[in-house]
This record gives structure tokens, C-alpha cells and sequence, in this order.
């Protein structure tokens, strides 16, 4: 099987560009690994595979639109699905929820979502659903595109030229990345139960 170092440098920058893109922004994103995935190529950068400057601008840039795609989609068609007839996944007092919820937590949504795989594909739709203000949601989504977008390539980098031979921990590492992204979304729903 193919591991994202070595994965990373056939697909390249366009390849990463168009994932990060997919995971922000179009639903069928929800699957592929976007923290691990910036964390690694930021490493594989400190040895000189990528550039970091032109890799951080382009995961930002593809995360901010992408986020952006997500809000148009919802915004446009998401509203429309919550006009049917009551089923099991939709129902109209969902849209309501929505709009409340966005309303009062919109904003630290957006940049939380980044850092949560799965909800980080959703998150934009939703905002487009529950009709959070494109004004708004622009400024967070560019906030928190920011922070995840160069944040996390940026650490994969520091840490690739800051511990010697760090590549030997790389799997752990990016084991341990996966985890903690996935631990705010089990912890609320173990308090939900």
C-alpha cells in the first residue's frame, strides 16, 4: 500500500492542491485525510521535496475556496432539500436548527471544522444551508484556511528541520495527527449519550 510520503510526490502539487480542494468543499471530499496529508507534505518540504512557500499558498487558497464551493452548494441547492416533505434525514425544524445554530456559532465553526475531518467537509454546506452571511463566513473561512492551510504544512516543516532523523516517527506522528482530529468529534458524542 502506498503511504502519503511516498504518494505525495507522484501526485505533487496539483494532486494536493485538488484534494484539499475536494475535503473543503465538494461532499464527496468527506473521506480523504487532509491534516495528515498538509502534516506530511509540510515534512516532506523541510527535505526539499516541495517548496513550502508555493505548498502553503496553494493548500490556502484551495481551502478557502473550497470552503467557499461548499457555502454556494448549500446555500443554493441545501435549502431546497429542507423544502420536501418531512423523511429520515431531512426535516424542516433541521433548517431551523441550522439557522440558529450558525447564528449564534458561526464563525468559531468554520475555523473549529478545519481541524476535524468529516466535519470540515460539511461544516461550509451548512453554514450555506442555515443562510450564515457570505460576509461573515468569508472572513472565518479565510481565518481558519489560514491556520489550517499554512499552519499545518508549517509545523510538518519545522519539525522535519528541527528533529533529526524525524522521518523514522513519521507514521506515529501522523497516526497520532489522525487521532487527535478525530478526538473532539468522539468526545461529543460520548457526551451526547
Amino acid at each position: 500500500m502506498l503511504s502519503l510520503e511516498t504518494a505525495l510526490p507522484i501526485i505533487g502539487y496539483v494532486g494536493i492542491t485538488a484534494i484539499i480542494f475536494a475535503e473543503s468543499g465538494l461532499l464527496i471530499g468527506f473521506f480523504f485525510p487532509g491534516d495528515s496529508l498538509l502534516f506530511t507534505a509540510g515534512f516532506l518540504a523541510s527535505q526539499g521535496i516541495f517548496d513550502i512557500r508555493l505548498l502553503c499558498a496553494l493548500s490556502f487558497i484551495a481551502a478557502v475556496t473550497g470552503d467557499s464551493v461548499g457555502y454556494w452548494f448549500g446555500h443554493k441547492v441545501g435549502r431546497k432539500i429542507f423544502q420536501r416533505e418531512d423523511s429520515i434525514l431531512f426535516h424542516s425544524h433541521n433548517l431551523k436548527r441550522a439557522e440558529q445554530f450558525y447564528e449564534k456559532h458561526g464563525g468559531k465553526t468554520i475555523i473549529l471544522a478545519r481541524f476535524m475531518p468529516v466535519i470540515r467537509t460539511f461544516a461550509p454546506v451548512l453554514a450555506g444551508v442555515g443562510v450564515m452571511k457570505y460576509q461573515k463566513f468569508i472572513l472565518y473561512n479565510i481565518v481558519g484556511g489560514a491556520i489550517w492551510g499554512i499552519g499545518v504544512p508549517l509545523a510538518g516543516f519545522f519539525l522535519g528541520n528541527a528533529v533529526p532523523g524525524v522521518d523514522k516517527y513519521l507514521v506515529p506522528i501522523v497516526i497520532g495527527i489522525v487521532f487527535l482530529s478525530v478526538l473532539p468529534g468522539v468526545i461529543h458524542a460520548l457526551k451526547r449519550k
